[in-house]
């Protein structure tokens, strides 16, 4: 089977879906699939082109036995409607262009949404070239949208809310990365094939028992220092307000909190914690991938936020799965889907309510006077991630999948 995966995302970008597709796709090659990628010149999460990239309309690279297409993408850091519609569409021609003249034909079409508009391409693709299309939801556009604000057009709500209806009817298969994604879709399109294809870790890369981590001796903490650390996107959605707010109830000066990542609302919350004095919280700049799990190791306590909006319910952060495999547990201040499978089901983690900086400091006081509980939610947690989220068992299941479809 030959398998092509469009997406606007992919390494050597860092971020959930690169991580995601990129382990996804190392994992099939091993069931005898052909893979290879079309995908945008890497920007994120900077929005600005790589270096190495820059200049150039196209590039083809090999990475792990998969031909690389990469394709010029227009890229802008202002967050307006109008700028981000052409960062969409502006991959959406060139990837069409690239996936009609210049890869070479694929039985099936994996395409990567948001963005949504990349379905445009990846439905002409298969239309002309006679492929199946797969369509990959990591979220749900344009709802997600809509209620985060980023999208408030009704004309262009309503075109999208169109797009997506076509675009599922004409795929061979739905895949959703979250139970709550699977579920609105096969409610209303109750004769599609929809699957859960969840995230998940690379037990082998983070293995708390195999890494020996120099971040404390590094950068000047003691053995004694309780680090607690949000990594990802410093966003709107993430809601991290509530970790400053929080720590300023902070009874034990050992506690430090680390907040590692890029994004729009860093520069805000530095600001905010120097005008208010909130020295127990530190500042990181992203690391690798490949540098995460010494990172990790040298860590305590995770602390997984997001904003206390109904879309979230079905939210399930990526970072969850690599902390719990490092036997950290996490402070989880996400309600539905994410509560219902680490807290109450794998007993990992603490939870506190979203937005909420009074519950977050609670539960950061509990474990600091409760070491022991630190560890066992730790272990609980390392083997809850093993037992359903393994990578390896997930490509495995998703590889079944296909065969029966295909065969």
């Amino acid at each position: 089977m030959k398998l092509l995966i469009l997406s606007q995302y992919f390494p050597p970008e860092i971020g959930a879906p690169q991580n995601r597709l990129f382990e996804l796709a190392c994992r099939l090659q091993a069931h005898n699939v052909e893979i290879n990628v079309l995908t945008a010149m890497p920007n994120y999460p900077h929005m600005e082109i790589h270096k190495e990239y820059r200049g150039k309309w196209k590039s083809r690279e090999e990475m792990h036995g998969m031909t690389i297409h990469r394709r010029w993408i227009f890229v802008s850091k202002s967050a307006g409607i109008i700028f981000r519609l052409l960062n969409y569409f502006s991959f959406v021609f060139t990837s069409l262009f690239a996936g009609l003249f210049s890869v070479k034909k694929h039985d099936v079409i994996f395409c990567e949404s948001p963005p949504l508009f990349l379905g445009i391409s990846a439905y002409i693709i298969c239309k002309i070239r006679g492929s199946k299309l797969i369509f990959n939801v990591s979220d749900l556009w344009p709802e997600s949208a809509e209620k985060l604000g980023l999208v408030t057009n009704k004309s262009i709500l309503g075109m999208a809310t169109i797009l997506e209806e076509f675009l599922y009817k004409k795929s061979i298969l739905i895949t959703g990365q979250t139970q709550g994604i699977v579920k609105d879709i096969s409610t209303r399109f109750p004769h599609k094939d929809v699957y859960w294809l969840p995230n998940g870790v690379d037990l082998t890369l983070f293995s708390p028992d195999d890494i020996k981590s120099n971040f404390r001796k590094n950068n000047n903490f003691s053995e004694d220092d309780i680090l607690m650390f949000y990594a990802g996107i410093i966003g709107f959605a993430q809601g991290l307000d509530v970790i400053l707010d929080a720590a300023k109830g902070i009874v034990n000066r050992q506690v430090k909190i680390i907040m590692l990542g890029e994004g729009p609302e860093k520069e805000r919350l530095i600001k905010k914690k120097n005008n208010e004095n909130i020295d127990n919280v530190l500042f990181f700049s992203a690391m690798t991938k490949n540098e995460m799990p010494a990172f990790v190791s040298a860590m305590d306590v995770s602390i997984v936020p997001l904003r206390k909006l109904d879309l979230f319910k079905g939210a399930i952060p990526s970072k969850i799965f690599e902390n719990l495999a490092m036997k950290k547990p996490i402070l989880l201040g996400v309600e539905g889907e994410a509560f219902d499978l680490f807290i109450r089901d794998g007993n990992s983690g603490l939870f506190f309510e979203p937005e909420s900086a009074e519950q977050l400091t609670l539960a950061i006081n509990k474990l600091v006077t409760n070491p022991e509980l630190i560890k066992t939610l730790g272990e609980n947690g390392r083997q809850y991630v093993s037992d359903n989220f393994d990578r390896n068992m997930l490509a495995n299941n998703f590889s079944d999948k296909l065969q029966k479809i295909f065969s």
